[in-house]
């Protein structure tokens, strides 16, 4: 592929199907979406046609083709959303909707991996995605379906003709070890067939070439590559900035989230902490119920925007408090019953404010410190995304109580960092001289 290479990452989202097409540096050259109809929803089961998405990417990828020159696109990668899983045939036909990342009707099948799985599997409980999967072989007949695929994979499958192939970001909440690169022994006693379970490779490694008629129905190459993809906060991740160790971003939305490269993954589920393996290091992370609702809980969006400006950054309160929306903390504590601390309260509403902007820094700060403890590489640098992101002096207060520099993520379009995946996996296979990988992973 000449050096005017460009890369499609494709995102499915929960509302929607985004479409990024990227140069070789990583610049956008296009953007598509179209949106998905809400799954459907009772009694706690959350499912969806999975006919949908693939309509969605079709049609963007027609568009696409239309739109913008793909003469030389070298490759693409597909992320979905985490946890949502379905059963197909062996033509990659579904045979059932798909369960959605946040159906939680399978609680028996839950309680049946709990008695088995380790207590540091992030298959555990009715989250995880294996739970789902046993509830769907109990709809369709345990002996019917050929393959259990994540939302990405059944995509990919559909572009390559490959199916029963996924990744290890997709497969983490389904029971895959990412440490020891297998699936653990003990999923053979919850007595389902294993061999629905799908080959797993590195996100970004090569799994085949897009199928002929799709290429000439995109006006793609022949030869376009399509690489094993990731979930949509991995993904959301890459489009924020470099994968290196001590890299770390930050997400000040609703609650507050933490992601950080690491050298080595740490796990500790009784703070939700868990690490994906991605482009040979680790993403590591946990989330803390303060942020954006618990600064909503004292000043709605237009007092806040009011007061922002009489903050003062540079110049600490003294004031300690523990902002939370609700009691009961998850991370970096673990106390169901922790109360909100926002006492006393000052009579200047601007440095209440600014009191309870430097509580959520102090609780970023000892995330990443939690993360380090566990064994994580230390924080070295923090992006931002989410609405807290554009605030400015919440930008410095966090920088100051931190001690580290801190910026705004350029990007934070999943699709984006698909692209980057797709671009990051091809130049790695070429350097490799390596075609698609077949798997030592079952």
């Amino acid at each position: 592929m000449t050096a005017d290479a460009r890369y499609i990452g494709v995102d499915l989202g929960t509302s929607g199907v985004r479409i990024v097409l990227t140069d070789g540096q990583d610049r956008i050259l296009t953007q598509l979406q179209c949106s998905l109809p809400p799954p459907d929803q009772k009694d706690g089961r959350v499912s969806q046609d999975p006919a949908l998405w693939w309509q969605a990417v079709d049609g963007l990828m027609v568009r696409l083709g239309r739109e913008a020159d793909l003469h030389t696109v070298a490759a693409l990668a597909v992320d979905g959303t985490s946890g949502t899983i379905l059963v197909c045939d062996e033509t990659g036909e579904p045979l059932a909707p798909a369960r959605m990342y946040n159906d939680r009707s399978a609680v028996a099948q839950g309680r049946r991996i709990d008695t088995v799985a380790p207590a540091d599997s992030m298959a555990r409980g009715t989250g995880g995605a294996l739970a789902r999967l046993l509830g769907l072989l109990e709809e369709t007949g345990a002996t019917l379906p050929r393959f259990a695929l994540h939302q990405a994979d059944w995509i990919a499958g559909r572009l390559t003709g490959r199916y029963g192939q996924s990744d290890f970001n997709n497969c983490l909440k389904l029971g895959f070890d990412a440490v020891a690169q297998r699936w653990p022994a003990w999923m053979a006693d919850l007595g389902f067939n294993l061999s629905l379970l799908p080959e797993v490779e590195p996100a970004g490694q090569p799994l085949g070439p897009l199928r002929p008629d799709l290429a000439e129905r995109y006006a793609l190459p022949a030869d376009c590559l399509v690489v094993r993809g990731t979930t949509d906060g991995n993904a959301a991740f890459l489009a924020a900035g470099r994968f290196e160790p001590g890299m770390a971003v930050t997400s000040l939305g609703s609650t507050l989230t933490v992601k950080l490269v690491s050298a080595d993954p740490v796990f500790a589920p009784e703070f939700g902490v868990y690490s994906h393996r991605l482009l040979g290091h680790w993403l590591a992370g946990g989330a803390s119920n303060t942020g954006g609702a618990a600064i909503a809980r004292h000043f709605p969006v237009e007092e806040l925007q009011r007061l922002t400006p009489q903050l003062r950054p540079e110049a600490p309160t003294g004031l300690s408090y523990y902002p939370l929306p609700a009691p009961g903390e998850r991370f970096p504590v673990a106390d169901p019953d922790m109360q909100p601390s926002v006492s006393p309260r000052p009579e200047d509403d601007a440095v209440f404010l600014q009191g309870l902007l430097e509580g959520v820094a102090r609780i970023e700060r000892e995330a990443y410190g939690r993360l380090a403890s566990l064994g994580a590489t230390p924080v070295a640098r923090v992006l931002t995304v989410g609405g807290g992101a554009a605030n400015a002096a919440w930008t410095r207060i966090r920088e100051r109580v931190m001690g580290l520099p801190v910026g705004t993520a350029p990007q934070t379009e999943a699709a984006y960092g698909a692209a980057r995946l797709a671009r990051l996996g091809y130049q790695g296979a070429v350097s490799l001289n390596a075609g698609p990988c077949s798997s030592r992973s079952r």
